[in-house]
């Protein structure tokens, strides 16, 4: 049994709108109890076994709409005092129409709390010793919104079913379900209550980003499935703080019918090989490829599929850690640890190293993902000592065999126009830019004055290539000489 206590002490989304809320008692927005409401829509989603206890107080009665969420046995509405334990506990019955059992009491050690809640007082109001309520403070509890703060979601998960196990009560306050405290050390916690409920699976995936004045949100394995998003789907986007969603058509496999015209339409590309047999890739591409992959195989290279182990992980890592500076620009692996190295290897999901190796010792790799009728290069590197080897022309090679025997139709590279000489080395070993549609679905009032205002695409999509291409230079240049004085700093502290 999972059980909840959840102390609704503010009601808005908003920190600002909370306060003015609790201070003024004036409703300002439409997003009345909104965390609170997400909260109770994922544990009625749920399937596990749990209890949640809801404590409100009077500056956050709940609506019909709330009333109508908790309306069945998982859910138990109690009272968080404030000042006064007998008339808030008649109103807060009145209000709902429900017997109230339990009481816990809400803390107001700040000063702008006291002046908020008009509790001048530090301590705590007095329970009545014949008050009729239990408290709740006899079921120990851990706050689940303050482990979130310390570790990641994953590790915060792994410690909040350690809890279960040992029949502690998970601590939350609605107001933390996103957003993170700074003076009170709390949330976001979002992520790690959606896999203790086991909901919200289809946002594994999701991830949002700040962009100016609205927030966007992308699946990141939108290149490896067919995405079709449905109102469901938006609406929970929309209750979770996005005002767009962004995805791309899959147009080499798959056709979006009849796409709503509320969906901005953009131009995107992605660099594919259709892959048949790989000797019809051997005789399309040209003849020095051809070359390139047979000085390889003569300088006593091979290449093969890479099982994850500590070997390999070490391998990976000493490429990351040879320079950097790659492809005349800071690379952002270099300084990785080992053990960051060997997590992402040994914890990689749907995907398979192929390394190349020169006496035994990896001297590059390429990391292939797989996905609905396609094989994704997400990283092809090599130890730079060795590019005279033509290493990575035999990481594709082997790679397009790889793909042929599994049965994958489609490889893909990356995009095209974002770097001159890897454009030029893709379409030598048979990648050619495909166009795709990529759509904006504005969510919010937000989302559809940053379409209008052409806010919505990365500066790096709207620049001509033209113009890209000129300007790559001095973009290299920025990004070596920060990364070698971040180094230098480095050194010298």
């Amino acid at each position: 049994m999972i059980r909840f206590r959840i102390d609704v002490d503010y009601a808005y989304p908003s920190r600002t709108r909370g306060f003015i809320h609790t201070a003024l008692n004036i409703r300002i927005s439409k997003n009345y109890l909104k965390n609170a409401k997400i909260i109770a829509k994922m544990i009625n989603e749920s399937s596990k076994e749990l209890k949640a206890y809801w404590f409100f107080t009077l500056k956050t009665i709940p609506d019909n709409e709330i009333l109508k969420l908790l309306d069945n046995n998982r859910h138990e509405i109690a009272l968080h005092i404030v000042k006064n334990p007998y008339r808030e506990w008649k109103q807060l019955e009145s209000a709902t129409g429900q017997k109230i059992k339990y009481y816990n009491i809400h803390g107001t050690a700040r000063l702008i709390a006291r002046i908020m809640w008009k509790r001048w007082k530090i301590n705590r109001p007095k329970i009545p010793l014949k008050y009729p309520l239990e408290s709740f403070y006899q079921f120990p509890a851990k706050g689940l919104d303050r482990i979130c703060y310390r570790y990641t979601a994953k590790q915060a998960g792994k410690i909040a079913e350690e809890h279960i196990e040992k029949g502690y009560v998970l601590h939350i306050h609605p107001v933390w379900l996103f957003q993170r405290g700074k003076m009170n050390q709390r949330g976001p916690f979002y992520i790690t209550l959606r896999r203790i409920l086991d909901v919200d699976k289809e946002f594994e995936t999701i991830v949002f980003y700040r962009k100016i004045f609205f927030t966007a949100a992308r699946d990141t394995e939108e290149y490896r499935k067919n995405l079709v998003p449905t109102e469901e789907f938006t609406n929970k986007l929309r209750e979770r703080g996005a005002d767009i969603f962004t995805f791309i058509e899959r147009e080499w496999c798959f056709k979006i019918q009849n796409p709503s015209s509320d969906w901005v339409r953009t131009r995107d590309n992605v660099a594919l090989l259709r892959v048949t047999y790989f000797e019809d890739w051997w005789q399309a591409v040209g003849k020095k490829t051809r070359n390139m992959v047979r000085k390889t195989e003569k300088e006593g290279v091979t290449t093969k599929i890479a099982e994850p182990s500590e070997r390999l992980a070490k391998g990976i890592w000493r490429i990351y850690n040879e320079t950097p500076i790659r492809q005349g620009r800071g690379f952002p692996h270099y300084g990785i640890t080992l053990e960051k190295t060997r997590k992402g290897v040994i914890a990689s999901k749907n995907c398979i190293h192929i390394g190349a190796y020169f006496r035994e010792e990896l001297v590059g790799f390429i990391r292939l993902i797989y996905g609905d009728d396609i094989a994704i290069m997400s990283q092809i590197l090599s130890l730079q000592k060795y590019w005279d080897k033509a290493v990575n022309n035999a990481l594709i090679a082997k790679t397009v065999e790889v793909c042929a025997e599994k049965g994958f139709p489609w490889l893909m590279y990356g995009r095209m126009g974002n770097h001159p000489s890897l454009d030029r080395f893709k379409m030598h070993n048979g990648f050619m830019e495909f166009p795709i549609v990529r759509y904006y679905i504005p969510l919010t009032r937000k989302g559809k004055l940053a379409t209008k205002l052409k806010l919505h695409r990365e500066i790096k999509d709207i620049v001509p290539i033209s113009i890209k291409y000129h300007v790559i230079p001095s973009y290299n240049w920025l990004s070596r000489t920060k990364t070698l004085l971040k180094l230098h700093l480095r050194k010298s502290f």
